[in-house]
């Protein structure tokens, strides 16, 4: 299987590019990225691309790819509003329109969030946008979209990078014992997402309790 890429060097695709590396089903993987990544793998390779809005310089690349992993994503409190739609709903349109000629069996794995509001209505800016990303897939004829709807996502594989992740540490104990619904591991949400890359799921949207469920199969 041949897997494209993004968001690689974040907390959740870093683990998913990980676990892909790892997979002996994955025989490639196609990274996107606005730089060169600081590792070598026989199965990797990174395709630079200034502009996620135009996909013109590397849909070339794609022919012969199975599945798209798209990580690739950023806090709503990191940027203005404007630039939060931008990276959310436009970078993932714009990347799955550049994918949809890539046969019928071609999968989109878009990396959600809990909460993501399917009626488009809610106040809070994440909701919003996630859900109006998520539709926006899904209405697309090709590729087919599948889209994650984590909770808080503990990185079990590498140090925490944000303050949330330091700040959650000491907690994320008590959040798998008394809220397992909030919160999944960075390897369970790669091995969920790469088994609906190879396999599909029957569940277009795939929530928390559900991701860990799949992570186990």
């Amino acid at each position: 299987m041949k897997i494209i890429l993004t968001g690689a060097t974040g907390t959740a695709g870093s683990e998913v590019l990980r676990q892909a590396l790892a997979d002996k089903d994955v025989t490639d993987v196609l990274v996107l990225s606005r730089r060169p990544l600081d590792i070598a793998d026989p199965k990797l390779r990174v395709a630079v691309l200034e502009n996620f809005l135009d996909y013109s310089a590397v849909a070339p690349q794609f022919a012969g790819y199975d599945a798209c992993l798209w990580c690739l994503g950023i806090s709503q409190t990191e940027v203005s509003k404007e630039d939060y739609e931008t990276i959310t709903y436009g970078y993932a349109l714009a990347a799955a329109q550049a994918m949809q000629g890539l046969g019928e069996g071609f999968r989109f794995c878009f990396l959600s969030g809990r909460g993501a509001d399917s009626a488009e209505k809610s106040s809070i800016l994440f909701a919003r946008i996630k859900g109006k990303t998520e539709n926006a897939l899904t209405r697309l004829v090709q590729p087919k979209a599948w889209h994650f709807r984590p909770g808080y996502i503990h990185p079990t594989t590498a140090p925490p990078r944000r303050r949330l992740e330091r700040w959650l540490a000491p907690l994320t104990p008590l959040l798998y014992r008394f809220l397992p619904s909030h919160i999944i591991s960075t390897v369970e949400l790669a091995k969920a997402m790469l088994y609906v890359a190879k396999r599909g799921s029957s569940l277009r949207i795939i929530e928390n309790d559900d991701i860990r469920e799949i992570s186990q199969r």
